[in-house]
C-alpha cells in the first residue's frame, strides 16, 4: 500500500514524513523529488508470539509514504492540479492531505494567514476540481465518438456517458467519489481513470508542541468535515513527533510520558491508514519467522496465501487456521489441535484479522 502526502507548501508535510518513517528527509527548501519512506507497522501480536517462537527474525507489515513535492505555485484555492503532480497522486492508493494551524512568522503561509479548516475545506475541493476536469474531457471524447460509432459501440458509449454525467452530479453536489455508492460495475469502469476524490484520504492537521492543549478542539472540527467510511482525520504536532521518532525508543517513551505526548503519531497514523484502506494482517509463525502478511478485508484463503508466495496459492489444498487469541491460551499450535480450535478451512474461507495460518499446498 502506497499513501501520497500532500499539502500546501510549508505546511509540515515532510516533517510528518519523518515522523511517521523515521526518516532524514530535508525539511527546509524546495525540493522536486518525491522522499519514499517505510513505516513498520505496530503490532504488539508479534512481540507476544516471538516470546513463544523465539525465532531468528520477526517482520511486520509495512506501509510506503510518498512525499510528494507541492506545485510551486502552490495547492488549493482552484490553483489547478496538471501533469507530473496529478499523475504522482493518480498512482497512490490513498491519500494524507497536511494543513497547518502552526504559525511561525519565519514560514510564511502561502495565503498569508493561518487557519487550517479553510486550508483542508480548499484542499478538498481542488480534489473535486481535478476530478471534474478528467470527467468534463472524458465526456466532450465520448460525445465526438458516439458521431463516428458503429451502433454495437454506440449502446456502450451511451452507457458510459450515463455513468459519467451521474458521477459528475453528484461531485458538482459536494458528494466524493468514494461517498457514491457507485455498484461494483460501475466502480471497475471508473477504476481507470484514477480520480483523486475516489482515493481513500486522512485529512492531518499539524499544529506546534504548544498547540497541543487545543488539539481536541481542531479533532471535533475535522469531525464534520472528514465524514464517510472511507475518511479520517487527526492532529499530529508534527516536529516533536519527528524530534521523538529520532531517538530510542526507550528515551523516546520516557520523554513522550514526560510531555503527557499520548501515543505515537505513527502508531496513530498507521492505524488510520490501515482503517481507511480497509487493511488487516494475518500472522504466520515458526522458529524461523514470525510475520505480519498485509492483506484487503475480506481476502479468501487461498488469495491471501498467494501473498506468502505464488506456489501456495496456485497449489493451495486447505489452510490450519487458529485464532491470535486461542493459540495464546493454548501456548503452541500442536495444543491448540488439541483442544479442537485449530480449524481445517477451505479457499473460499475468509481470512480475519489476527488468524495465525498454515497453508497446506501441493504443486
Amino acid at each position: 500500500m502506497q499513501i501520497g502526502i500532500v499539502g500546501l507548501p510549508l505546511s509540515g508535510k515532510t516533517t510528518i514524513f519523518n515522523a511517521l518513517t523515521r526518516g532524514h528527509a530535508i525539511v527546509a527548501g524546495y525540493s522536486d523529488k518525491p522522499n519514499i519512506g517505510v513505516a513498520k507497522v505496530p503490532d504488539n501480536r508479534l512481540h507476544e508470539l516471538s516470546k513463544i517462537y523465539s525465532p531468528e527474525r520477526v517482520v511486520p507489515a509495512e506501509v510506503s509514504y510518498v512525499d510528494i513535492p507541492s506545485p510551486q505555485d502552490g495547492f488549493g484555492q482552484t490553483r489547478g492540479i496538471s501533469g507530473d503532480y496529478l499523475n504522482a497522486l493518480q498512482s497512490t492508493d490513498a491519500l494524507l492531505v497536511i494543513t497547518r494551524a502552526f504559525d511561525n512568522p519565519s514560514v510564511t503561509h502561502v495565503d498569508e494567514s493561518v487557519d487550517a479548516i479553510r486550508d483542508v475545506e480548499n484542499m478538498l475541493l481542488e480534489l473535486s476540481f481535478s476530478d471534474l476536469s478528467l470527467l468534463e474531457r472524458r465526456l466532450d471524447r465520448v460525445v465526438e465518438a458516439f458521431k463516428s460509432a458503429k451502433a454495437a459501440e454506440r449502446s456502450e458509449l451511451t452507457k458510459e456517458q450515463a455513468l459519467l454525467e451521474h458521477v459528475k452530479g453528484n461531485l458538482e453536489a459536494g458528494v466524493a467519489l468514494r461517498d457514491q455508492n457507485l455498484p461494483p460495475e460501475a466502480s471497475h469502469r471508473l477504476s481507470g481513470f484514477q480520480f483523486l476524490t475516489a482515493k481513500p484520504t486522512i485529512v492531518v492537521v499539524n499544529i506546534s508542541e504548544d498547540q497541543l492543549p487545543e488539539a481536541e478542539s481542531f479533532q471535533n472540527q475535522l469531525a464534520e468535515i472528514a465524514t464517510g467510511p472511507q475518511m479520517r482525520a487527526t492532529v499530529i504536532a508534527g516536529k516533536l513527533e519527528m524530534d521523538l521518532a529520532q531517538m530510542e525508543e526507550g528515551d523516546e517513551k520516557e520523554f513522550r510520558h514526560s510531555l503527557n505526548a499520548g501515543e505515537s503519531g505513527l502508531n496513530r497514523m498507521i492505524a488510520l491508514s490501515y482503517d481507511v484502506v480497509g487493511l488487516i494482517s494475518f500472522l504466520t509463525v515458526g522458529e524461523d519467522e514470525v510475520r505480519a502478511w498485509q492483506i484487503v478485508d475480506g481476502t479468501i484463503a487461498h488469495k491471501a496465501a498467494g501473498k506468502i508466495h505464488t506456489d501456495l496459492e496456485r497449489g493451495f489444498i486447505r489452510a490450519e487456521v487458529v485464532t491470535y487469541e486461542n493459540l495464546m491460551d493454548c501456548g503452541s499450535l500442536a495444543e491448540a489441535r488439541r483442544r479442537g480450535v485449530l480449524q481445517q478451512e477451505g479457499k473460499e474461507y475468509i481470512v480475519n484479522d489476527g488468524d495465525i495460518m498454515h497453508v497446506l499446498f501441493n504443486v
